[in-house]
């Protein structure tokens, strides 16, 4: 007896287990069977040897038979949780469902933006009830948006998003509803930026035996951004070079003429890839007692045009100079020099102003004594001023001086 009362009180305590991890909308003709299970494997005594664990796996495939009519709704969408694109791209957010049987009630779809606040609701985008769509929000997030098919009362709730946008990032939640089952799934959008073309460039003289490197750099695109070397022509990569995928730096420590030829560099994201190319060349490296000789002769060539010019800008300057001097020196007076000749007007305008000068009287033009008429006959002019002084005429200009 002692040992029916302990498998008893086993038996209950097990089959109260049973009832409190069973589904809540279980009905009970389905739970009925199960527990007479139970008890059976309880109560008979040849049964006693069992393995408990063989008990747990009569258990989870009976709730795998019998049980599977009951679960409700269901999402079936298998697509990954993290769904990178591209900007400008289009894309569509999975969310297949199946219905239960026992799930009577009125269809209802919700997709919405999950809040990163957890202190802060969901904000609802679009939904399907009663047969009809609606918008819920003005925001950015709900240009391009709708329901990828035209009925989604027919088991397709998935969401498509046209012209991508950077704002368009975000966690969305697909959530359907039909009275009593009820399920959802988020799903995580990164929109990224495609990497521009890139740019490749050398770094170096590109002599042979010496170090140089190139570099390919791309201006745009969403991190993380990743290069990548390789020759294109030529042969395979020199094995003494060594490349960065973050910087997009190739450099070979000892360049030669088996190092030159074409390279390609690629520049790659999450959603999509670029590329450039540049050609490498191995030139030799020059004679270096040519280059200082060279160097000398040009120097010196250099000193004898700057005398040159300093010479020409010396001797360009000095006849300025010399003129000016002797300007000076000829416009000096000396007290040994005649006194220069008047000039005629000169002459002219002092006997306009007065008839004597120093003693000497002058006639006007015109007049009999000027003219020296005596007697009524022309004559040479008088020689003699009323005061009797003798005047000497000057025959070059015709005047008394």
């Amino acid at each position: 007896m002692g040992w029916l009362y302990a498998s008893e009180e086993q038996r209950r305590d097990e089959l109260t287990v049973m009832r409190a991890r069973a589904p809540s909308n279980t009905p009970q003709a389905a739970l009925d069977p199960l527990f007479s299970m139970a008890r059976l494997l309880h109560v008979w005594p040849s049964c006693s040897w069992l393995p408990r664990l063989s008990v747990l796996v009569c258990v989870a495939s009976f709730l795998s038979t019998e049980l599977g009519c009951t679960r409700g709704m269901q999402l079936t969408s298998t697509g990954p949780q993290t769904v990178q694109k591209a900007e400008g791209e289009t894309v569509t957010l999975g969310c297949t469902y199946t219905p239960s049987p026992v799930d009577t009630g009125e269809l209802d779809i919700e997709w919405s933006v999950v809040s990163p606040d957890t202190t802060k609701k969901d904000e609802l985008l679009i939904s399907y009830t009663g047969g009809t769509k609606y918008i819920h929000s003005n925001h950015e997030l709900t240009n391009g948006l709708d329901f990828a098919v035209g009925d989604p009362s027919m088991g397709d709730a998935s969401l498509s998003i046209a012209r991508l946008t950077p704002g368009h990032s975000a966690t969305y939640q697909c959530k359907v509803k039909k009275s009593p089952g009820v399920d959802m799934r988020k799903v995580s959008l990164v929109v990224m930026a495609k990497p521009s073309v890139p740019k490749c460039w050398m770094e170096g003289t590109g002599l042979v035996g010496e170090a140089v490197s190139l570099h390919c750099k791309s201006a745009k695109g969403s991190p993380p951004l990743k290069y990548m070397w390789n020759r294109e022509r030529g042969g395979p990569m020199p094995s003494l070079a060594t490349q960065n995928g973050d910087t997009g730096e190739l450099i070979i420590s000892n360049h030669s003429h088996t190092f030159s030829g074409f390279y390609r560099c690629e520049v790659t994201n999450a959603v999509g890839t670029e590329h450039c190319k540049i050609n490498l060349r191995a030139d030799k490296p020059p004679n270096r007692a040519g280059v200082i000789v060279g160097t000398v002769v040009g120097s010196l060539l250099l000193l004898i045009l700057v005398l040159l010019f300093v010479w020409l800008l010396i001797c360009k300057l000095m006849p300025r100079r010399m003129p000016r001097y002797e300007k000076e020196v000829a416009n000096e007076i000396r007290e040994d020099a005649p006194a220069p000749e008047s000039r005629p007007a000169s002459r002219v305008n002092s006997r306009s102003a007065s008839h004597y000068h120093q003693g000497v009287v002058y006639n006007q033009v015109g007049s009999p004594e000027s003219l020296g008429v005596d007697d009524g006959r022309t004559g040479s002019p008088s020689t003699t001023n009323p005061a009797g002084t003798p005047v000497k005429y000057d025959s070059k200009y015709g005047y008394a001086v």
